[in-house]
C-alpha cells in the first residue's frame, strides 16, 4: 500500500480529493499537516492518518513517497520547495505559484528533484478536448486564427467563499489573484495545451461586480496574441448566472464551438464535419488530473501528467494579465 501526506487542507477541492483517496484501497494517508489545528483534526480523523504538527515530519518520513499539497497558494513556494529536497512525488493544487518568479523557482526545483509532478487541470482529459487536440496536430483547420474559452459560474452570487475554511481564494494576497484567475488558470491551460506555448503579449479588463468580497475580482475577460498569429480570449469569473457557450476555436479551414456540452464541429477535410449537428465521435474520457497523478505512483498506464514548466508558465501568463489590467496596456509574459 502507498502512503502518502496532505499537506495543507484548505482548498476548495480538498473534500474531493479526501473522497477519491479514501476510495483508492492501494492508498493510505500516513500524515495531515495543516496550520488550522480544527481542519487538521477532522481532516485526520476521516482519512485515519496522524496530525503532523510541523511539515518537517513529513519530509522526514521515508515510507512517504508523495504529498498532496492543497495549501493556500502563499504557502506553496514554501512546501513545494521543501517536498522537492526531501525528494517527494508530488500533486500541488492549482495555480503553482503567485507569479512568474515563485513559479518558475519551483518548476526549477522539481526538475532538478526528479520526482513526479502534478497539478489540478483536469479540462485536459475531457473528450472534446483530447479529440479537439487531435484535430489540430492533424491540421483539420488550416492556419488557425482565433480560439476562446469562457469558465464562469456564480460563485459571487451564491457566496461560495463566505465564513468558510476556503474564504482565503476571495483574498489576492493570499490567493494570488480573485475569480477570473482562479476559473481562468484552466481556460489558459486548455488554450496552450491546444494551440502552443508561444505568448507574445497579453492584455486584460478584470473587475469588481457585486463587491461581496471587497476589492477581490470577480471577472475578467483576457486577450492573448501568439507568435503564430493565434488570437487567444479568456472569459471567467464568478458572477455568472449562465455559461452556455464555453468555447471556440477557428480556422482558415475549419470550426469548432461548444454549446450546453455538445461540440459542433465543421472541416473542409474531415468527412461529415459540417457544423450542423453535435460531434460525437469523441475518444473517452481520462480519469481526473488527481487519479491519474494516483495512478502514476502506483505504476499503473495513465495519461500525460501535466509538465511543471507548463504549469508555470500559467502561472505567468496569469500574473501578466493582471498586470495588463491594472496598467490598461499589453504586457510581455515572463519566461523561465
Amino acid at each position: 500500500m502507498e502512503q502518502v501526506a496532505l499537506v495543507g487542507g484548505t482548498h476548495i477541492h480538498t473534500p474531493g480529493f479526501v473522497k477519491r483517496l479514501k476510495d483508492r484501497p492501494d492508498f493510505q494517508v500516513k500524515w495531515v499537516w495543516e496550520p488550522n489545528s480544527e481542519v487538521a483534526g477532522r481532516l485526520a480523523a476521516d482519512l485515519g492518518a496522524k496530525t503532523a504538527f510541523d511539515p518537517s515530519t513529513i519530509w522526514g518520513d521515508p515510507e512517504v513517497r508523495a504529498v498532496i499539497i492543497c495549501s493556500e497558494t502563499n504557502r506553496h513556494k514554501d512546501l513545494v520547495l521543501a517536498a522537492a529536497a526531501a525528494h517527494k512525488h508530488m500533486f500541488v493544487e492549482k495555480p503553482l505559484g503567485i507569479g512568474a518568479r515563485d513559479s518558475f523557482t519551483m518548476a526549477r526545483a522539481i526538475e532538478d528533484s526528479g520526482v513526479l509532478f502534478q497539478t489540478g487541470y483536469f479540462n485536459r482529459g475531457h473528450p472534446i478536448f483530447q479529440f479537439l487536440r487531435q484535430q489540430v496536430a492533424l491540421g483539420s483547420f488550416g492556419k488557425i486564427t482565433r480560439i476562446r474559452h469562457s469558465n464562469c459560474h456564480a460563485g459571487s452570487l451564491g457566496d461560495w467563499f463566505g465564513n468558510k475554511e476556503w474564504s482565503w481564494m476571495t483574498d489576492p494576497r493570499i490567493a494570488g489573484f480573485g475569480a477570473f484567475g482562479d476559473l481562468g488558470t484552466h481556460s489558459l491551460d486548455l488554450l496552450l495545451y491546444l494551440v502552443g506555448s508561444d505568448v507574445e503579449r497579453v492584455s486584460a479588463c478584470i473587475r469588481v461586480a457585486t463587491g461581496r468580497y471587497g476589492d477581490c475580482d470577480e471577472y475578467g475577460e483576457g486577450m492573448l496574441q501568439f507568435a503564430s498569429g493565434i488570437i487567444g480570449t479568456v472569459a471567467a469569473g464568478w458572477v455568472d448566472v449562465a455559461n452556455p457557450v464555453t468555447f471556440l476555436l477557428s480556422g482558415i479551414e475549419g470550426h469548432a464551438h461548444v454549446v450546453e456540452e455538445k461540440l459542433y464541429f465543421k472541416s473542409s477535410k474531415v468527412p461529415g464535419a459540417d457544423g450542423k449537428t453535435p460531434w460525437t465521435d469523441l475518444p473517452p474520457a481520462w480519469p481526473h488530473a488527481f487519479e491519474i497523478f494516483l495512478d502514476a505512483l502506483v505504476g499503473k498506464p495513465h495519461p500525460a501528467v501535466v509538465p511543471v514548466g507548463e504549469a508555470a508558465l500559467n502561472s505567468a501568463v496569469m500574473e501578466a494579465f493582471y498586470q495588463a489590467s491594472q496598467h490598461l496596456t499589453w504586457v510581455t509574459p515572463v519566461k523561465a
